[in-house]
């Protein structure tokens, strides 16, 4: 079984074998109580109380082991409401005979209050908790209050603050992992739209470039004298790529190998300009990839050079290489620092998790890895073009 990465998931599987393991340690408690009680109430009543009770109870620390957490849920509404229509029905299944100790269902409502509290909303948890205690409350005045007395109210009250503090708890808890996976939900989504902030301020970089590699360069030839020809084809080439942006045919186009090297290039030296940049292509020139791809794989460069940056120590030396083949793009970011251990990294650290693991994700064809020990990191950014046939040594193993 995979256990969700919910924290709210997490905790109610983890009640849900709090509760079961209340109702064995009870059941093995109440056995003797119960017999000696069975001649009080109806033939039938004794096996529904036990089935329904305790049945449903060590069920739901069975459940708990399944990979579908809403079956953790269901269990603790049915143990819930089968406590209560238990201990209702023994008004109707008793004999009328009094006794000198209270019914032995009594002894648990706390638990049936925690299943309530598994699952539902506090408000209907709370009243649950409530009814129950009444119910199994009244249930002790009417069998001990001819024999050797029952105080209702004090006792009422003491079972209902004794039930209360655990139930309150247990509704605490369950607040808490709610509202971690909000806030994991919400830092996920400003880390989003940080990554789209960095990904303009890369365009504009590149915007930067394409005026001083187009537009300066052509007016330098031009005014060094040139030759006609050459000044001519610069600026047809730089009209070009203006009119291409105005169109917005950039926008929605796709990047050719040289504008993917330079994109990546941007990326890497964004955090450490003194990052070593390679980059080896084995696509034709005319080979082109989707620019949101591109400004993902760049984004989520980026991150890892800062990672590197902020956790790697100093003195580090940083590489970044780029494999470009049909239809595929690898990057491989290295560095000879300190490292860490991955398997034991805060799940809710957005660097790792949402900027590098779930960007790559979130790319059709994105898969990332990454490995580290005292000898350095090495991050993996993979993108493979569904439709492409691409290179089987660009696949992650």
């Amino acid at each position: 079984m995979a256990d969700s990465t919910s924290a709210a998931d997490r905790i109610q599987r983890v009640f849900g074998r709090f509760i079961s393991a209340g109702y064995v340690f009870y059941l093995l408690f109440v056995v003797p109580s119960a017999v000696s009680q069975a001649h009080l109430t109806a033939w039938w009543w004794l096996p529904t109380a036990m089935l329904g009770i305790f049945g449903t109870g060590i069920a739901l620390g069975v459940v708990t082991f399944l990979r579908d957490v809403r079956w953790v849920g269901r269990l603790a509404a049915a143990n819930a409401v089968a406590f209560l229509v238990v201990s209702i029905l023994w008004l109707p299944a008793w004999t009328g005979e009094a006794s000198s100790s209270t019914a032995w269902q009594s002894l648990c409502p706390g638990v049936a209050g925690l299943a309530a509290a598994a699952a539902w909303r506090p408000r209907t948890a709370i009243a649950y908790l409530v009814a129950v205690v009444c119910v199994v409350q009244g249930t002790n005045y009417l069998l001990v209050h001819t024999t050797t007395g029952y105080r209702l109210i004090p006792e009422l009250a003491f079972a209902l603050m004794f039930c209360g503090v655990f139930a309150a708890a247990a509704l605490v808890a369950f607040r808490t992992g709610e509202l971690l996976d909000s806030t994991v939900a919400t830092t996920e989504r400003s880390v989003a739209a940080a990554a789209a902030t960095r990904a303009r301020a890369v365009e504009r970089e590149r915007f930067d470039a394409l005026v001083h590699d187009q537009v300066m360069s052509t007016l330098l030839a031009s005014g060094r004298g040139a030759s006609g020809g050459v000044s001519a084809a610069q600026a047809r080439r730089a009209l070009e790529i203006f009119d291409s942006l105005r169109r917005g045919d950039d926008a929605g186009g796709r990047f050719d190998v040289d504008r993917v090297a330079a994109q990546l290039r941007s990326a890497a030296s964004e955090s450490d300009e003194d990052v070593e940049f390679t980059a080896e292509v084995n696509a034709p020139a005319e080979q082109d990839y989707p620019p949101e791809v591109i400004r993902e794989v760049a984004a989520a460069l980026a991150e890892a050079v800062r990672n590197s940056v902020r956790h790697a120590g100093t003195g580090v030396r940083r590489a970044v290489h780029v494999d470009l083949e049909p239809g595929a793009v690898r990057v491989t970011v290295r560095d000879d620092g300190r490292g860490f251990d991955p398997g034991v990294v805060d799940p809710y650290r957005m660097g790792i998790r949402a900027s590098i693991l779930g960007r790559m994700r979130g790319l059709d064809g994105g898969d990332s890895q990454i490995e580290s020990g005292p000898g350095g990191t090495t991050v993996t950014l993979v993108w493979v073009e569904p439709i492409a046939a691409a290179s089987a040594d660009l696949r992650m193993s």
